[in-house]
């Protein structure tokens, strides 16, 4: 079935205040040839590193429908284009032109963490009761949330939306674009802290997202935060009356009663809203459990079915950099395998502190043992050492066997753990790799996490090579050309 169009030319210039040259429809929106797909429109962008527009005859070859520009590039003149004064404020006036069309109840989400678990779980639970158009992996900042925003079909049902930041002022303008009917805050921790003067002003930025909101919309926090009141008073100045909260707090309007947490699951017994539910997550971890409560709560204030969601929830499965599990095959004397956990997209101290739990309980073999390997927490500023130090706790509390680190911020940690803990450190990643490769062991546990810009993903790649049953190399972490 050939798709329908999400922009025509007609209706693209209209958005865009543009000139459309020829005739053309889109049926999707990109801003990289590399994962462009035929029939979308290439938006060329500009950066401090590249400039769309030297790429635009590679997206047309590609099968672009269509490239927006905002000069024609020589030798396409008759190419189908669209002409716009400026791409990004173009892309922007897409994405406005798509919420203003839309009749889709649109949700989003912001917090220090669990953002996009959160999102993928809620795309689930909507996906069977309405057409659900979601962000695309992490595209949360000023570029990747009109660009999802743009890519939602005028007939949507639901749209769940991604918002992120590491600076004061920068979720307002996306949740003015957005306009939320149901914002999510899944929790205020010491993340991005390097950019403000404590947690509070955390809370303040995430609270933001009430900014393009309008009665009768809906905010969902976490009622265990400390921060709670701070944000609900944000809300409440912002004339939101629908203020939900979930937790373990008796007054939680989606509240957990108790949990089952197994290695690779999680059993839930809640009330959301006063009605009792029970369901299971394929997802291991506490904190999985509590982001879930939000989800439900945010399906109940959209009108949707709560039950139709929360069975769709033991479908779950981590994503990639995010708690995604393979059993790694060893090609050695005596074979075996070991589990491999990839949390290297990002990390925190709540969030290494969560993911140390999930690895204590994830199952070894006779002889296994839990590994965390650990690489630096950025953007910490000034409490970069004592934050660090403070995973001291909870690695001893999870009984993790041996920790390998790499950047000097792990060193300060690595270096006040027992002896026997101490499986190796190295500046980077690229020299820890090959440390751990050479020690893992068949039935271990092992789970990779640090800071994006710690490159953590290259020791998962150097430790899905080991696996003797593909002889596949893993995918090398993509690097965004065209908006990063």
């Amino acid at each position: 079935m050939t798709p329908l169009p999400l922009w025509t030319a007609v209706d693209a210039g209209a958005a865009t205040d543009g000139t459309p040259i020829g005739h053309w429809s889109a049926t999707g929106v990109s801003i990289d040839t590399r994962t462009l797909q035929p029939g979308d429109l290439f938006v060329a962008l500009e950066g401090p590193r590249f400039d769309g527009h030297d790429f635009v005859n590679d997206a047309l070859k590609r099968g672009a429908a269509a490239a927006m520009v905002s000069q024609v590039p020589v030798g396409l003149e008759t190419a189908p284009l669209l002409v716009v004064d400026d791409t990004f404020a173009g892309l922007n006036q897409l994405a406005s032109y798509a919420r203003l069309r839309s009749r889709a109840r649109v949700i989003g989400i912001t917090g220090s963490v669990g953002k996009t678990g959160t999102k993928e779980a809620l795309k689930l639970g909507l996906d069977p009761q309405g057409r659900t158009h979601a962000s695309a992996s992490s595209h949360n900042n000023h570029w990747g949330v009109p660009l999802s925003l743009a890519r939602m079909p005028a007939d949507a049902d639901f749209g769940v939306f991604e918002l992120g930041m590491n600076h004061a002022g920068e979720i307002e303008p996306l949740s003015r674009l957005v306009k939320p009917d149901v914002a999510i805050i899944t929790t205020i921790a010491a993340v991005h802290i390097e950019n403000f003067d404590g947690v509070e002003g955390i809370a303040d930025a995430k609270a933001e997202i009430f900014a393009g909101m309008a009665p009768p919309s809906a905010a969902v926090l976490n009622r265990d935060n400390p921060h709670f009141p701070r944000l609900q008073a944000h809300a409440q100045t912002q004339g939101i009356s629908r203020i939900w909260s979930f937790g373990e707090h008796s007054s939680a309007d989606a509240r957990l009663l108790d949990c089952s947490l197994h290695p690779t699951a999680s059993a839930v017994n809640a009330v959301i809203r006063g009605e009792p539910i029970q369901y299971s997550l394929a997802a291991p971890g506490k904190h999985w459990v509590m982001n879930s409560l939000a989800v439900l709560l945010a399906v109940k204030a959209t009108g949707a079915d709560v039950t139709t969601a929360a069975r769709t929830l033991s479908r779950i499965s981590p994503l990639k950099g995010r708690g995604a599990r393979t059993r790694i095959r060893l090609d050695r004397a005596g074979g075996g395998a070991f589990l491999l956990i990839d949390e290297s997209y990002n990390a925190s101290p709540v969030s290494v502190a969560a993911s140390l739990t999930v690895l204590a309980q994830a199952d070894v073999g006779d002889a296994g043992r839990h590994i965390a390997v650990l690489g630096d927490m950025l953007e910490l500023g000034e409490h970069a050492e004592p934050l660090h130090l403070g995973l001291k706790l909870p690695l001893m509390g999870a009984a993790i066997d041996l920790v390998f680190a790499c950047g000097p911020n792990m060193r300060a940690l690595y270096d006040t753990l027992p002896e026997q803990m101490r499986g190796g450190w190295a500046e980077t990643s690229s020299e820890l790799a090959p440390m751990v490769a050479g020690s893992v062991q068949a039935g271990d546990a092992v789970m990779v996490k640090g800071s994006l810009g710690s490159r953590m993903g290259l020791v998962v790649d150097t430790l899905a090579n080991l696996d003797s049953s593909s002889g596949v190399p893993a995918e090398p972490p993509r690097r965004v050309v065209n908006g990063d």
